[in-house]
């Protein structure tokens, strides 16, 4: 890498900048060097950013005829950028050093002011800085296909990075973070992975969350901001330490700069050069050969190669995943009033129709028995799935989700009372316990000595010691989950749960399925299939996890094995405290 320098004028408490770098040979224009076309526009027409209106410009590299797909990079912050990228895109491209590649350069909306005594509203932060999918959607879905309409772009997302300086930097690293399957190359300029809009949560949520297949070069320096949002440079560093236990590809280059472009402006074409290095026969995938996984949890719960599959799709909204001792997969279609059936055969076919919106399920030690919450018209039934009889257990309710340990005794939730009752053996329904917060998901631990509750709006799993007549004592709001850092709805949206015999409870939530440990704290979360609806149920059957996604449903193989109520009692072990 390139060795930096900077001098450094103090001024009380403030430090300014003077750098001095000099200008790399490929940012400037050679001789005999094909030169790039460049186009701008404006963009008014978003309803992902309602209001706004933005300029933005497409560098078309001179190698380009349409004849093959080309590669793609966007630029946050983009037409500052437009004044030095093509000279060195050119120059590169030339060299054979990166693919032949067009760059989107979009700068963030500004809604006009009102009048003229009026100032308008700039959504730089906005857009650029909160961590959540918002600004790839726009991008995918609004601004592509109108900046970029005729081009012939690769959908490879291998041949597809972002870069931006500041929050543009963190724009840049969430573009792919969010949707790697589109964008997996990234440069970060003294990015903010600061508290402004959740980045001061992403190098704890790098850590946790599967692996993505990126790869991303951090670029700070000493002389960074450190402000009331928190150290650049700290944070910075921050993001690099997850990265590299996390077992990305990432590199870095740190100065004594402060906060501009100065320093990545010298380096920037060789960083191109790392970002694109192999391009032409080594693509960035999840287990990429010279990334470095065995720090990361990941691989105590994941099986190498596996993904997620999909094993039923086109129903309105999924849910109540169960499975018998013969390996029989139920779910419902919650909206459609039905409950489908998965045999061995992998097949699904129709159980049951008409079913009152039947949501959670689960099976009785018999494996024949199976329970469901029937919202109407409010009340625990069950069915035989051979002779498909119908049996009413409680009345007047409106259940939600529903375990049966293996004594038989049976747990189900009333959400709208935040409540779970209790069925004892041979007994009537009682009330368990009533101190909850919110409580959607019921579920058993492993031993079956307490009983664990989904707060839906909140952030936290319930736990409730079994007594001898099923009730629940000592209820805490026990287990602490993630939140979505920078989603307008702020809800954990944690509904249906499962248990592993090694003492791990999964929660289905809106960032994914997140897994605790037995004292109660997230170790690693598993997203959902990217593009899809994060799960609203989970089941884990021996080593294979089931997720419904919205209309689909999925499964998984995992390192974990299933722990479910029918089984009878194990004993995890003493955890790590």
């Amino acid at each position: 890498m390139i060795r930096l320098s900077a001098c450094l004028l103090l001024m009380g408490s403030v430090v300014l900048s003077q750098e001095s770098y000099p200008t790399h040979p490929d940012m400037v224009a050679k001789d005999g060097v094909p030169k790039g076309e460049v186009t701008k526009g404006v963009f008014d027409r978003s309803e992902v950013f309602p209001g706004t209106s933005r300029d933005y410009g497409v560098y078309v590299p001179a190698q380009y005829d349409g004849s093959q797909p080309a590669a793609l990079m966007v630029f946050q912050d983009g037409m500052k950028y437009l004044e030095v990228v093509p000279t060195m895109f050119d120059n590169l491209i030339h060299s054979g050093e990166m693919p032949v590649t067009i760059g989107l350069f979009v700068n963030p909306g500004v809604v006009p002011a009102a009048h003229e005594d009026a100032q308008p509203r700039f959504n730089r932060s906005f857009e650029f800085d909160a961590v959540d999918g918002r600004y790839a959607e726009f991008l995918l879905e609004e601004l592509m296909p109108v900046a970029l309409d005729g081009l012939n772009l690769t959908e490879d997302p291998n041949f597809r990075g972002s870069i931006g300086s500041s929050t543009g930097g963190i724009a840049a690293f969430i573009l792919a973070w969010e949707r790697p399957d589109q964008f997996r190359r990234v440069y970060s300029q003294v990015g903010t992975y600061i508290g402004l809009r959740g980045g001061n949560e992403l190098p704890v949520l790098v850590r946790k969350t599967e692996p993505k297949p990126i790869r991303v070069f951090l670029q700070s320096g000493t002389g960074d901001n450190d402000l009331y949002c928190g150290s650049w440079w700290a944070a910075n560093q921050d993001m690099l330490s997850a990265l590299t236990w996390a077992g990305y590809e990432v590199n870095h280059e740190w100065g004594e700069g402060g906060h501009n472009r100065k320093h990545g402006y010298a380096i920037f074409p060789d960083v191109m050069r790392w970002l694109w290095e192999g391009w032409d026969e080594d693509p960035v995938i999840r287990n990429h050969p010279v990334a470095d996984r065995k720090q990361s949890t990941a691989g105590h719960f994941l099986v190498e190669g596996e993904d997620w599959e999909l094993i039923s799709e086109g129903h309105l909204f999924t849910e109540g995943p169960t499975v018998n001792a013969d390996g029989e997969f139920f779910f419902t279609d919650l909206e459609g009033s039905k409950i489908w059936r998965i045999g061995k055969d992998g097949e699904p076919t129709l159980f049951k129709e008409n079913t009152g919106g039947t949501n959670g399920l689960a099976f009785a030690p018999d494996g024949k028995t199976m329970y469901g919450c029937q919202r109407v018209p409010g009340r625990l039934v069950s069915w035989n799935i051979d002779t498909g009889e119908l049996s009413v257990h409680a009345e007047n309710v409106r259940p939600n989700d529903v375990v049966v340990a293996h004594d038989g005794t049976v747990y189900f939730s009333n959400p709208g009372k935040k409540e779970v009752w209790v069925i004892p053996p041979g007994g009537e329904p009682r009330l368990a316990a009533s101190d909850y917060s919110g409580v959607n998901g019921v579920l058993l631990s492993a031993d079956q000595s307490f009983v664990f509750g989904a707060d839906y709006p909140g952030r936290f799993v319930w736990s409730g010691r079994r007594k001898d007549d099923g009730t629940l004592e000592y209820n805490q709001p026990y287990f602490h989950l993630h939140l979505p850092p920078a989603s307008i709805d702020i809800r954990s949206h944690a509904d249906g749960m499962t248990m592993s015999q090694e003492g791990w409870l999964l929660v289905a939530t809106a960032m994914g399925v997140q897994i605790c440990d037995q004292p109660g704290r997230v170790n690693f979360i598993l997203p959902p299939p990217i593009g899809e609806r994060h799960p609203s149920n989970v089941f884990l059957f021996e080593n294979t996890l089931y997720a419904t996604c919205g209309s689909k449903v999925f499964k998984r193989k995992v390192k974990l094995n299933g722990a479910p109520g029918w089984a009878p009692p194990i004993d995890p072990g003493k955890p790590g405290l």
